[in-house]
């Protein structure tokens, strides 16, 4: 007995220099990491945006079919910050952003964690197209900000931040890439791995990409196309093969989210996932939101890229392992 808590003690001993070494070893990056963080703020307030916070423990997150929230008591953690930035959008707030802690369930890998840091912002009376734009200033000149000029090295691969920036459909990303078509995909529900798999490893080399106008399917609050309505007006930026932010113009008609939402619940009470309640008063307030785009991007992410780091741990300060 004196034995095994001996051998217990000595694990605890050695994983606790473990857990030291690596905090140590990763200051600089968690110094930069700051850094980024300031810029970002910097960029924003220069643009006249108003940062705010929201809550994030809510009672009813956005029903989304891949998108786990994690239970609080009664309510839950936030996934995003979206529903109460809308309902800030709502109240005549046009130009906001926020950097906050998200939580997703079954989510750790190289590029994930169960806990992380969004910047989300959102902009009343501007569509997705100008989104794109000020999504490519944000970042230039955060990697200006901390030492860059035109680029940065990821990895051995030389990113070239100039202007204009890569963009590609989805559509013409299937035809490219993929091993079958995005309708295909979305059939046999495989669309989020053939992304993943097939086609995100060959986005942004070299320099940035936006993959743009997502099959209506894959835009929960996402307004769809006036000219193409099989098509959402949503994109996501990629660099060195990695997704690095998801947007979108939003949606605005409570009638049409209600409708979405009560599709995403029963996906997810047929897949045995829990069912959120439906967030009534988000739709209550959609009513009076204006014309509006929204961007959430991952700081995590970007620090990653802009300390080339290879895993998420390397900039993060604790694991969820190490707690």
């Amino acid at each position: 007995m004196d034995g095994d808590r001996l051998r217990g003690n000595k694990n605890c001993i050695l994983s606790m220099k473990s857990v030291y070494y690596r905090q140590t070893s990763i200051k600089h990056k968690l110094r930069r990491r700051a850094e980024i963080i300031q810029s970002v703020r910097k960029f924003f307030f220069e643009r006249d945006y108003l940062e705010v916070e929201t809550p994030c423990r809510i009672p009813a997150p956005a029903p989304e079919s891949h998108i786990d929230a994690a239970p609080a008591g009664d309510c839950f953690l936030q996934t995003s910050p979206e529903l109460c930035m809308k309902r800030l959008l709502s109240a005549g707030y046009s130009r906001i952003f926020q950097i906050c802690r998200c939580f997703r369930q079954k989510e750790r890998g190289e590029k994930h964690l169960p806990e992380f840091t969004m910047l989300e912002w959102y902009c009343a009376n501007v569509g997705y197209q100008e989104l794109m734009e000020e999504c490519e200033d944000l970042i230039i000149f955060a990697a200006r900000e901390i030492g860059f000029k035109d680029g940065f090295e990821y990895q051995g691969e030389k990113i070239d931040l100039s202007k204009p920036w890569q963009r590609m459909s989805v559509t013409e990303a299937f035809k490219t890439f993929a091993s079958v078509s995005a309708e295909t995909a979305l059939s046999q529900d495989c669309f989020d791995e053939v992304i993943a798999f097939e086609i995100e490893p060959h986005l942004g080399r070299g320099k940035p990409l936006f993959l743009y106008d997502y099959p209506a399917p894959c835009a929960a609050l996402a307004r769809l196309k006036p000219e193409n309505p099989r098509l959402a007006e949503r994109f996501e930026l990629y660099i060195c093969g990695m997704e690095l932010c998801n947007a979108f113009t939003e949606l605005t008609d409570p009638g049409e989210q209600r409708m979405r939402f009560e599709k995403e619940l029963k996906f997810r009470s047929g897949c045995g996932k829990t069912a959120y309640p439906m967030p009534e008063k988000f739709l209550e307030c959609l009513k009076y939101m204006p014309e509006a785009s929204g961007n959430a991007l991952g700081i995590d992410r970007l620090a990653m890229l802009l300390t080339d780091s290879a895993r998420i741990d390397e900039v993060t300060a604790f694991t969820p392992e190490e707690l």
